[in-house]
């Protein structure tokens, strides 16, 4: 009975027949692999005990860590661990699969291997096809382990073979956090859910959890590493009658997570609002607070908003992370006309610039990531937001107050006696704080401020609705910013597809007469790197309005949004919809997101 892994020698003549290794990096891989499984054994070493052994490095992990291109051609994809696992499970005629966490069951895991078992030998139940269940394992020739298997579940075993390193984080995961929650539930005394409106009567005392209860805390901590490795924005964590659902969104759409024993909500309620220094004996009214924590060495910001429900308090914790919400301006998604076209409204000394679009639409990534380009140290940077979405050192911050009077307006007014050059606005809301925002642009400030407005034009309309004069808005607006966040087409699934005319006369494209009659664009298939969807991340489309000439006299003359809108194209703005239609033309969305997210852009 086999017992040892296959070992790097064999596993890199199998690259070889795969193509995925030449003969000189072959021999360079045997001649270093001892060095290099030693290096990677002190690496396990310095993360600490309880992660890994530091003495199990498989061969396709030694292997992988050359970081070697693929047939040792230097334009070609490095070899990493996946490719490698994928030929051995080819080679060794067992069916490759990559885990997706999301659809794992925790419960089957957890029910039919103990933790340390799965941590030794690298195995993790699936799902059950019929009677069969479905195993993935690093090794396909390990027989003493498949040996162990079948006495301790004593049912037919049906092999994949996925990453070692995948199978060990998500052991990670599922153990940790389904031990920290199981934990928690038998600590606790039987309780009556007061959070409930369905309970009518009081039947006993109730025993809280403290705050600081190691299980609770470190299922906290589980669910916060599990989020940011899913690139998560936001944590939804919902009482529902028999048990709490936990939701994270992922690229703007929702997916369910976890379900956790109703009686460890509250704790995780109160895990979270100690740390966001919220009131614990508060449950009646919603709360809102925020905290600190570390991700790969940088500071995460974390918003955290608690909300009475039917049955107890939700809770949402919106994650900031800085590499997300402050980005290199050329980044954002703009094309180079659109993206010189802002970097001049942005230059400019004085004025008032507005960037609109819904919630969730990157307004704040945008405002934040101008302001680092802005902030240089001859200038002083102002904010007033509601609240303040991230903590930035070299800005001056200041959040609005309305119990105690402080709106935006009145903040605005007393900013503009702490000698700014640049004064960011979190939102103009009323005909005070518009007001304000102009006369500060009159009066030579650089003005950033956003509304709630479908496009650019409608933004112009709606200053002279809230009462503006419309010279002093022709003479301070510099220009709009309108923004939608698309989805992009995953790079690991995407094939190459062509529009149906249909389509192309839904999305309004004439072709040119003669030549050929299609326009091709990419779609994803769907993985599980993008979780079956086809599309990962997202990017941004904008529509730029520049105050000219033209659209200056019409706003002179109080004209509607669609003559502003007709002068501004023939001045070269470009609409959301065409914006999106060059981000499809370009492959970096697909059409369904074209569609969705410029609906109301099309009956414009």
């Amino acid at each position: 009975m086999r017992i040892h892994r296959v070992s790097v020698d064999e596993l890199a003549d199998i690259l070889v027949k795969a193509g995925l290794l030449s003969e000189a990096q072959r021999e360079e891989v045997k001649v270093k692999a001892d060095a290099q499984r030693a290096r990677l054994r002190r690496s396990l070493q310095k993360i600490g005990p309880g992660v890994r052994d530091a003495s199990d490095v498989t061969a396709a992990e030694v292997i992988a860590s050359f970081e070697l291109p693929e047939g040792g051609r230097a334009d070609s994809p490095m070899v990493d661990e996946d490719h490698i696992v994928r030929a051995l499970a080819a080679h060794a005629g067992v069916p490759f699969e990559k885990i997706d966490s999301l659809k794992l069951d925790a419960q089957l895991i957890t029910s039919t291997v103990s933790f340390p078992f799965a941590r030794r030998t690298s195995v993790l139940p699936l799902r059950r096809e019929g009677d069969a269940l479905v195993l993935a394992v690093s090794d396909p020739y390990d027989e003493q382990v498949f040996h162990e298997m079948r006495g301790i579940c004593g049912t037919n075993l049906k092999l994949v073979l996925s990453p070692r390193t995948d199978i060990q984080r998500v052991i990670t995961e599922v153990y940790g956090f389904k031990r920290s929650v199981a934990r928690a539930a038998r600590e606790m005394a039987p309780t009556v859910d007061l959070g409930n409106l369905e309970q009518l009567v009081r039947l006993g005392a109730v025993e809280e959890i403290e705050a600081n209860d190691r299980h609770v805390v470190g299922a906290v901590e589980y669910l916060l590493h599990y989020a940011f490795e899913q690139r998560a924005s936001d944590i939804h964590i919902e009482p529902k009658r028999e048990h709490s659902l936990i939701r994270m969104r992922i690229d703007g759409v929702l997916h369910d997570i976890y379900r956790v024993p109703k009686p460890v909500h509250p704790a995780i309620v109160s895990r979270l609002k100690t740390v966001s220094r919220l009131d614990l004996a508060e449950r009646r009214r919603p709360q809102d607070g925020r905290f600190k924590t570390d991700k790969d060495g940088a500071e995460v910001e974390m918003r955290v908003s608690t909300l009475p429900v039917a049955f107890g308090e939700k809770v949402v914790i919106r994650i900031f992370d800085p590499v997300t919400l402050i980005q290199d301006v050329a980044d954002l998604g703009f094309d180079e006309e659109g993206y010189g076209r802002y970097l001049g409204f942005v230059s400019r000394p004085n004025g008032l610039i507005l960037v609109t679009g819904p919630t969730g639409s990157g307004k704040t990534t945008t405002l934040y990531s101008t302001l680092r380009v802005l902030s240089t140290p001859d200038v002083n940077v102002t904010t007033i937001e509601d609240p303040i979405e991230m903590v930035v050192e070299a800005f001056n911050q200041t959040a609005v107050q309305p119990k105690i009077g402080l709106d935006f307006a009145r903040s605005l007014r007393h900013i503009l006696r702490q000698d700014p050059d640049i004064v960011m606005v979190g939102e103009i809301r009323d005909p005070e704080t518009a007001n304000q925002a102009l006369q500060a642009a009159l009066t030579g400030h650089l003005v950033l401020s956003t509304l709630h407005t479908n496009d650019t034009a409608t933004s112009v309309t709606r200053l002279l609705e809230l009462g503006m004069n419309p010279y002093l808005v022709s003479s301070t607006l510099v220009g709009v910013v309108a923004q939608r966040l698309v989805r992009r087409v995953c790079d690991w699934c995407k094939v190459e597809t062509v529009l149906t005319n249909d389509q192309l006369a839904a999305l309004d494209i004439s072709l040119p007469p003669g030549g050929e009659r299609t326009l091709k664009v990419w779609r994803g298939e769907g993985c599980v790197k993008c979780r079956g969807t086809g599309l990962y991340g997202r990017s941004a489309i904008f529509e730029l309005l520049e105050v000219t000439e033209a659209v200056r006299r019409l706003i002179n003359d109080k004209a509607d949004s669609v003559e502003i809108m007709r002068a501004a194209r023939a001045d070269g703005t470009v609409t959301l919809r065409e914006a999106a239609v060059r981000k499809l033309a370009e492959g970096v969305t697909c059409y369904d997101e074209v569609v969705r997210v410029t609906a109301d852009e099309g009956r414009r």
